[in-house]
């Protein structure tokens, strides 16, 4: 019995504290820059570009109508908050404003590495060239990590670069990704409704970047199911898959709790496929139906190389420190928990391998060792 005392009270303490939460270092892989606007700053563009379309330029009332808008299981009202946002990102100093934003507010919130994607063809409007936008967003992400820096916060940020699935710009996109490679840019994405739009259709994209030995991801098994996730993986050969929560479709759970893995299921684990799972924005699309019964849970159990993600941060209202809130209370997380999720992360970013090793050894188990210290001298001084 005394030893059972120990154990549990030893267990215990490594629970982190929403204090403690902000603090440890993230990594943060899916999250879309046009879904992380501050509503100052949307305001502020707005007038800025002569934009009327906003349904209200109340900094507080707008960031509220995005989340209700994102969570009113309309399809329409959710695409038309990103019709707001890319309306006011269209000019270089936007866009800059706009990455400096983002590094610096992930940076407060305790992310040591993101990688932010976007589409380029969606910010041409004003008459930039695809290659001008990249070099925007560029300068804003190194804007960005030097604020963070100055107020004692360190972060590093890379690119990804999208392709619509609806367009027909995919290769034009890939060959700019792996222009873009070694300034700033660390991989592509191709995002967009799944269904009707299979990745295959982009075919050429994909064996493009293939042949030249670059990184990309792939939006799959979000909404569509399995048959994405087939595709990404089989067809197009995807390092990542956005999302990739339906391969819970591929999993039986018994009544006695034994749990059975079919054949893609199996092959996404053994062969350490990464998970960028976005929790708050799956319940908000209808991919799970809430924070307990979100298949990460069984995923993380049955050890899936799954990761932690924000998706759009001002429509879900959300954050990495909230994510991995919201976590903490549905499955009882520690600080282990969270170390393993941010390891993952690091293990998964388009980046060096020894950038990633020293990353995780430097940065993420060191920053960890620390949280989970303060319980035991704070135990020792009572």
């Amino acid at each position: 019995m005394k030893n059972h005392l120990i154990t549990s009270t030893a267990a215990a303490p490594h629970t982190p504290t929403a204090a403690q939460i902000r603090r440890a270092p993230k990594v943060l892989l899916h999250d879309h820059l046009d879904g992380g606007l501050r509503p100052q700053t949307i305001v502020e563009l707005a007038q800025q570009c002569g934009y009327q379309g906003l349904p209200t330029t109340d900094p507080a009332e707008l960031g509220t109508w995005f989340r209700d808008a994102a969570d009113s299981g309309s399809l329409e009202r959710y695409l038309e908050t990103f019709a707001h946002t890319c309306a006011v990102m269209q000019t270089r100093e936007a866009l800059v404003r706009v990455a400096a934003d983002c590094a610096e507010d992930l940076a407060a919130d305790g992310v040591v590495y993101a990688e932010i994607r976007y589409a380029p063809e969606q910010h041409l409007e004003g008459g930039l060239s695809l290659e001008e936008v990249v070099e925007a967003v560029n300068e804003g992400f190194r804007l960005g990590e030097e604020r963070a820096r100055a107020a004692g916060h360190r972060i590093r940020v890379g690119a990804l670069l999208t392709a619509m699935r609806h367009a027909a710009r995919a290769l034009e996109i890939a060959e700019l990704a792996n222009a873009y490679r070694d300034r700033g840019v660390v991989g592509f994405d191709i995002a967009g409704a799944e269904a009707g739009y299979p990745p295959t259709r982009h075919q050429d994209a994909f064996d493009y970047l293939k042949r030249e030995n670059n990184h990309f991801t792939i939006h799959a098994g979000e909404a569509f199911g399995l048959p994405s996730i087939w595709q990404a993986l089989q067809w197009c050969g995807a390092d990542r898959l956005g999302h990739g929560v339906r391969i819970i479709d591929d999993i039986e759970v018994a009544a006695d709790g034994s749990v059975r893995l079919g054949r893609l299921a199996a092959y996404v684990r053994d062969k350490r496929i990464p998970l960028e799972m976005c929790p708050t924005s799956n319940l908000q699309t209808g991919a799970a139906d809430s924070y307990a019964e979100h298949p990460i849970g069984l995923l993380r159990r049955l050890h899936f190389r799954v990761t932690v993600n924000t998706d759009n941060r001002l429509m879900s209202g959300t954050g990495m420190s909230r994510e991995f809130g919201h976590l903490v209370d549905a499955f009882g997380y520690t600080l282990d928990d969270m170390q393993w999720f941010t390891v993952n992360a690091m293990k998964s970013a388009f980046l060096p391998f020894d950038e990633r090793l020293a990353m995780i050894n430097d940065v993420i188990k060191p920053g960890y060792a620390e949280l989970k210290a303060e319980w035991l001298f704070g135990r020792a001084a009572s």
